[in-house]
């Protein structure tokens, strides 16, 4: 999901297994203890894990470092660790870096509708993303025709968008 920014999706998902298949494993504390440049060259070696594989790295490095200090290691318990209610979740997920309000919503929406974790109130936190039956999101997308239906939903909203913006 972090790297979903940018770059298409089914690229930005197969970013991790890049990594994993590069370093061995997914370890969030063999990742944010790497050295910043070698890690970086893992990230750019092709097909490169993003299309800016020098300034993701770091970000993904940072974002490793977060997962590590606190929740010790484990993304696993931003959703779980103490219970949390479906606001709180989307507040951890607020707090780490490289996810603002939108990705944060789409993410929580993810684990809800794809994952199984369905804290209470999950739903209403991730907002128009958590709608049962929407296709606004990678959240949304199962297969093709699920992809192809986010793709148009998303292709209709920047038309809608330039339009509003045109008539101002």
């Amino acid at each position: 999901m972090f790297c979903d920014q940018q770059f298409p999706m089914e690229s930005a998902f197969a970013g991790p297994l890049k990594i994993k298949q590069r370093m061995g494993s997914l370890d969030a504390e063999k990742i944010a203890d790497a050295d910043p440049e070698k890690f970086a060259e893992l990230c750019a070696q092709t097909p490169a894990v993003h299309r800016f594989p020098g300034s993701m790295a770091g970000r993904i490095q940072a974002l490793c470092r977060t997962v590590v200090d606190d929740y010790d290691g484990d993304a696993s318990n931003l959703w779980t660790d103490g219970d949390p209610d479906g606001k709180q979740v989307l507040k951890r997920l607020k707090a780490l870096p490289g996810f603002g309000d939108q990705k944060a919503r789409i993410f929580l929406a993810l684990l809800g509708k794809q994952y199984g974790a369905t804290p209470q109130g999950w739903r209403e936190a991730a907002g128009d993303y958590g709608t049962e039956g929407s296709r606004r999101s990678i959240a949304d997308v199962t297969d093709e025709k699920t992809l192809h239906e986010v793709r148009e939903f998303k292709k209709a909203a920047k038309s809608k968008a330039k339009a509003a913006k045109e008539t101002q």
